[in-house]
């Protein structure tokens, strides 16, 4: 099984606003085969508390101009990792040293990466 197109959409959209925020090393993994309860996860980085708050806000505002709504959202009281919960997609959103820590890439790093169409990461 493979990420559905509208998971994908959401990924590169959310990829999209997290990159006009300046987050950075933004990438996707297609989960949906070792997970049931979601198709991606999105990853992304940030360099302060302010600019994980920004990214956040950019992404959920560029995903309701498509009619999505995060069902969850987690850690946006310390802004040093907020999760944004789409159930297509989920989205990660930590400071450089949180993702540095938990790496979650290291978890993930079997599951296809999906192209997230992006000019330029930061």
């Amino acid at each position: 099984m493979t990420a559905t197109e509208r998971a994908i959409e959401l990924a590169k959209a959310a990829a999209a606003a997290a990159s006009d925020k300046l987050g950075a090393n933004i990438v996707a993994y297609d989960v949906s085969d070792q997970l049931a309860i979601t198709d991606v996860f999105l990853v992304v980085s940030a360099t302060n508390e302010r600019q994980v708050g920004a990214i956040v806000d950019g992404i959920e505002e560029r995903l309701r101009d498509l009619d999505a709504k995060p069902v969850r959202r987690e850690g946006d009281r310390e802004l040093r990792w907020v999760l944004l919960d789409y159930l297509d997609v989920v989205v990660h959103v930590q400071h450089v040293e949180e993702r540095t820590f938990y790496a979650l890439e290291r978890i993930w790093h079997d599951c296809p990466e999906i192209d997230l169409d992006l000019e330029e990461q930061q």
